[in-house]
């Protein structure tokens, strides 16, 4: 390559190069770390819920109880029938 050439790269280089190495600007410093704490909360539905006192509202407790039977009943295995009897019941 052309010497001359060369030299007046490194010549229009060397002020980005410097530029690089610049210390950054007092407002990064200022906002570092803001946006993982705004992507967090928006995550939440109720960033606020531990500083509420109030208490739970729920089903009552003979409610709860039928609901929770009849998802443990959900796991038993189905009755074995014979396949003749499809549709013409038991």
């Amino acid at each position: 390559m052309n010497p001359s050439f060369l030299r007046a790269a490194g010549t229009a280089l060397l002020p980005l190069t410097l530029a690089a190495c610049a210390a950054p600007a007092p407002h990064a410093d200022q906002v570092l770390g803001r946006s993982l704490t705004d992507m967090k909360n928006a995550q939440v539905i109720n960033p606020g819920a531990d500083r509420n006192m109030a208490t739970a509202s729920g089903m009552p407790a003979a409610t709860a109880k039928l609901g929770y039977d009849q998802y443990l009943k959900s796991f038993k295995a189905p009755e074995k029938t014979s396949g003749f009897t499809i549709g013409l019941g038991k």
